[in-house]
């Protein structure tokens, strides 16, 4: 059996490097590289794609619609990084922990949407909350979630890591102030809410690492569980899972740190709280599970080999 034949569409992006990384030493596989002076030419693209088993899209979302409309081999696999097709119908949405039957779907689809790293951190501890009927699906959520500066892409990357830089960019930065996120979408839809939750990003000086919280009253909750109890249904829902875990619960948990699972891609939640409100806090990598690791997670996937190959 010949090498899988992998494209990367836009490969000299932050997420294309980070898949570049992740994969340009496997053996099972062929990178097919577009010679970088006709990266932007739709003819030279077009073959590309087109000759690949699986064709990663890291690219802004009108790049990336364009590159689906190149497809004409029904053989070839896309996996989506962008925002374009996360909601679209006859895409599957790329995150295989969601429930039993995810893992398959992206199995036997041609189009998968890779999350989003702040919608993956919300959605990986809301949805399991909102199956087992936990969180009504109009529960007023508020969401919290802390990146590294890696997920701005190269400009803010070099905006941070310049020479002489303002003083501002040491400090926590509060941004999407107009609450109207491009990640709200998924989050909402993925999982089965009435509404979108209140969603506060913030970027801090560090270089990748992320922790989304969602602060819940546990008097609203069905039910009315503990901290403790939310947690177990959290643990029961990724029970078995490669890359998820739920931690132990600490009612006197100290600190969390953002980027603690720097350079994996694993994604660890963490209860806390007790009888009368409860914290869920997802930590993870933004250019991991949040972007580049889960990309190759869903490539394997795809080709129904160990979705933990090349990935730690």
């Amino acid at each position: 059996m010949g090498k899988t034949k992998v494209y990367i569409d836009g490969q000299a992006g932050t997420t294309g490097l980070q898949i570049f990384d992740r994969i340009g030493s496997r053996e099972d596989l062929e990178l097919l590289r577009i010679d970088e002076d006709k990266r932007h030419d739709l003819d030279e693209r077009r073959k590309f794609i087109n000759a690949a088993d699986i064709v990663f899209l890291c690219l802004p979302d009108e790049g990336a619609r364009e590159a689906v409309s190149l497809v004409e081999n029904p053989e070839t696999c896309i996996i989506d990084a962008s925002t374009a097709h996360r909601t679209a119908e006859g895409w599957t949405y790329g995150f295989p922990e969601l429930n039993a039957e995810q893992r398959a779907a992206i199995t036997s689809s041609k189009r998968i949407a890779n999350p989003g790293c702040h919608a993956t951190g919300f959605i990986s501890t809301v949805a399991p909350l909102v199956q087992a009927g936990i969180i009504p699906v109009d529960y007023p959520l508020t969401c919290h979630s802390l990146t590294g500066y890696s997920g701005g892409g190269k400009r803010m990357i070099a905006s941070y890591e310049a020479a002489e830089r303002p003083e501002s960019l040491s400090a926590p930065g509060l941004y999407g102030l107009t609450l109207r996120h491009k990640h709200l979408p998924e989050m909402q839809k993925v999982c089965g809410l009435e509404h979108a939750p209140v969603f506060m990003p913030v970027v801090d000086d560090y270089y990748k690492g992320m922790a989304t919280s969602v602060m819940l009253h546990n008097r609203l909750l069905a039910g009315s569980p503990s901290a403790s109890e939310v947690r177990e249904a959290l643990a029961q829902h990724y029970a078995g899972q490669r890359f998820v875990s739920v931690m132990p619960f600490d009612s006197a948990q100290a600190t969390l740190y953002a980027n603690e699972l720097a350079g994996t891609n694993e994604l660890h939640i963490v209860v806390c709280g007790n009888d009368e409100h409860t914290t869920v806090t997802a930590l993870f990598d933004n250019l991991g599970k949040g972007a580049s690791g889960a990309a190759v997670q869903n490539m394997n996937i795809a080709l129904d080999i160990d979705e933990a190959t090349g990935l730690v």
